[in-house]
């Protein structure tokens, strides 16, 4: 075994490797750019060096850099965790050539499966099943708009390199192929440096069910059953379980094999993940999945598969990269329970999930029932150059209902403040009918979207508390007689204050009855609120003759109150709400997320129509196509390709168009 090992990743992932190192004995080296010098993962490690500046092209995808890392360490191998460089065939033929050893398989194998549609052919000549669609080299746009018409809409734009729903894009009428395909370039080529495509029919009740599989240096090969990663946005998983609702024995057993099948195919060994679509537009059979991919390393979910299984999947990959062989036989592993994952970003679910950045305050979990893997803590920055990911949070219980509401209580009682988070929207797809009746797919998210990115609505008590608590909030620790102004001889102290909530404006008349004491002025109706006692991030108040415990938080111009069961956040001087409400009608293009400004279309005296795209930026991973608010003529672009801008940045300026 390892004495020394390499963790060329950040976050939760590289804290994942470390916990399982030092419960093995291993000391641990860590990586790491300069926006992640004081990061929870180069804290935890036994040693850290730094690789580069900020972007990921000049630290953790620098191979050179990172094998330079692991030389000087003394480390004798290098895990590449999941993303970055995980399913490089060029970074394991260098860390081998270093004379270190690879944690994950052979880069024959990464090769093997690294472009989706040489994938698909091997998988075919192995008996594995695989979706209708072109895979093959002729990249030219119009052959490629052709074979989509041959496979009839809607169709699948991939890209043949890479995952994580990056280049990819679903069409669904011939008109919008050529955007979606141009588009679907653009994201493959930054995101993998290889902007090839493939074609695939698009199922329209399908679902996602992976299989976790292993395979070591001596002819062994094992799955470790399924997982359902039906719940998707953006082609990119939300909440996983295992394993599969609705999963018979015989589909299970057929499964397994056809994924054992396709890892032996390609000698597999490590940890890795083969997976498949399923058409359930009537129900699960076997012979209605097809092959989709397989991913050579260790998936972002791979705890549910822990928890079910009993089995750390790091601790097999660390020993079958030692030579060791699997610790068990396909005989030997037995499901236990049900498992649920659920990825909490930094992201504003109501506003198309644009990731946020920005300071996490406060970050606090479930002290029990829920295994958390973190890589930021309290007083952390969420970067734009990187996933936004805060956490995973997994409960495992005896059966799906039980670990279902476990899920959804720990979502409820985890606290995040600073920035803006996904915490409601996961929690309000825990309780969604056909998701908790274990009948997930891959359009859920979408047809549910209003009702699952709904803000809680704010009753008229919380309103009032929020404008008490808001000028309170205005000078932490000070008297709120003095937040509301001096005293002044024949008249009420008052305070006029404007919350704004969901896009709904409330101006409220906050009065002074005596220390403490408050009556506050919503149109007709008066609520007297009472500030019992104050106890930590909180106030025991009394609302219109109710007592009750309110949590309350302030960060920026966000005022974030959970009162009955409920988190209401309130803006107080929101830029973000200027922005949108120069968004439709206006003539101002604004910028609603930090990011980078990959294209800009707009011409400065060019007639443009409502919708017409004018600038795409990125941040994030994530492309974002901003369109003319409405018609006009392109007055002013103050921004150009290449630039970084700031949220709430002027982009383009527009006026009307001479009669």
């Amino acid at each position: 075994m390892f004495d020394k090992i390499l963790i060329a990743n950040r976050g939760e992932i590289a804290c994942r490797v470390i916990r399982t190192a030092r419960r093995m004995g291993i000391k641990t080296v860590a990586v790491y750019s300069d926006a992640d010098s004081g990061a929870l993962h180069v804290e935890l490690a036994d040693e850290a060096y730094r690789i580069g500046a900020a972007p990921a092209q000049e630290s953790y995808l620098s191979i050179e850099r990172i094998i330079a890392a692991a030389e000087r360490s003394g480390a004798q191998a290098v895990h590449p965790g999941y993303g970055f460089l995980s399913e490089n065939a060029a970074f394991a033929e260098a860390v081998e050539a270093a004379g270190l050893t690879f944690i994950g398989p052979q880069p024959s194998a990464i090769r093997a499966m690294g472009l989706k549609d040489a994938a698909k052919a091997l998988m075919e000549q192995s008996g594995v099943p695989v979706v209708p669609g072109y895979h093959g080299d002729n990249q030219d746009p119009d052959f490629l708009a052709a074979r989509a018409a041959e496979i009839g809409y809607p169709v699948l734009i991939k890209a043949r390199a890479g995952g994580g729903g990056k280049g990819m894009r679903r069409v669904d009428d011939a008109q919008d192929f050529a955007a979606s395909l141009d588009a679907a370039r653009r994201e493959a080529l930054a995101a993998f440096g290889d902007d090839a495509v493939l074609i695939e029919k698009y199922l329209l009740r399908p679902r996602h069910i992976e299989v976790q599989v292993f395979g070591d240096r001596h002819g062994n090969a094992v799955h470790l059953f399924e997982r359902d990663c039906s719940l998707q946005r953006r082609h990119q998983k939300v909440i996983e379980e295992a394993p599969a609702p609705g999963m018979t024995a015989e589909m299970r057993r057929v499964m397994g094999e056809a994924a054992v099948r396709a890892a032996r195919a390609i000698d597999y060994r490590g940890a890795g993940t083969v997976e498949f679509i399923a058409d359930v537009s009537d129900g699960l059979w076997p012979d209605r999945f097809f092959f989709m991919e397989m991913n050579t390393r260790l998936q972002v979910e791979h705890p549910v598969t822990e928890a079910i299984s009993g089995v750390d999947l790091v601790e097999w990959q660390l020993r079958v990269a030692a030579g060791e062989p699997l610790p068990k036989k396909q005989a030997e592993l037995a499901i236990s329970g049900w498992a649920f994952e659920a990825r909490v970003y930094a992201e504003d679910a109501a506003k198309g999930f644009l990731p946020a950045t920005g300071k996490i305050e406060r970050l606090a979990f479930p002290q029990s029932g829920v295994r958390v893997d973190a890589g930021i803590r309290s007083g952390d920055r969420i970067s734009t150059h990187y996933d936004p990911l805060i956490a995973k949070l997994i409960v495992h219980s005896p059966n799906r209902q039980a670990a279902l509401t476990g899920l959804c209580h720990a979502l409820e009682a985890t606290r995040i403040e600073g920035t803006v988070s996904n915490l409601a929207f996961l929690a309000n797809l825990t309780r969604q009918d056909d998701f908790a009746g274990g009948h997930p797919d891959t359009g859920l998210i979408d047809r549910n979207l209003e009702m699952l990115t709904a803000a809680a609505e704010p009753s008229g008590t919380a309103i009032a508390l929020a404008a008490v608590l808001s000028l309170e909030a205005r000078q932490a620790g000070s008297d709120p007689w003095e937040t509301l102004g001096h005293w002044q001889l024949w008249s009420e102290m008052q305070r006029i204050v404007t919350l704004h909530h969901a896009g709904d404006v409330f101006s409220l008349r906050v009065v002074a009855r005596g220390f403490d004491m408050f009556a506050v002025h919503n149109g007709q109706r008066v609520i007297p609120v009472r500030i019992v006692r104050r106890d930590g991030g909180g106030v025991q108040v009394e609302a219109d003759g109710r007592q009750v415990f309110v949590e309350v938080s302030r960060h920026g111009g966000h005022l974030s109150l959970r009162f009955d069961g409920a988190v209401h956040v309130f803006d107080l001087d929101d830029p973000l709400s200027a922005a949108a409400s120069e968004g439709a009608g206006s003539d101002r293009l604004i910028a609603p997320m930090p990011g980078f400004v990959k294209i800009v279309r707009a011409v400065a005296g060019s007639t443009v129509s409502k919708g017409d795209p004018l600038v795409v930026m990125e941040a994030m991973k994530m492309e974002l196509t901003l369109a003319a608010p409405r018609d006009g003529v392109v007055e002013n672009v103050a921004v150009s390709e290449g630039q970084q801008v700031s949220e709430g940045a002027l982009l383009v300026s527009l006026k009307a168009a001479e009669e």
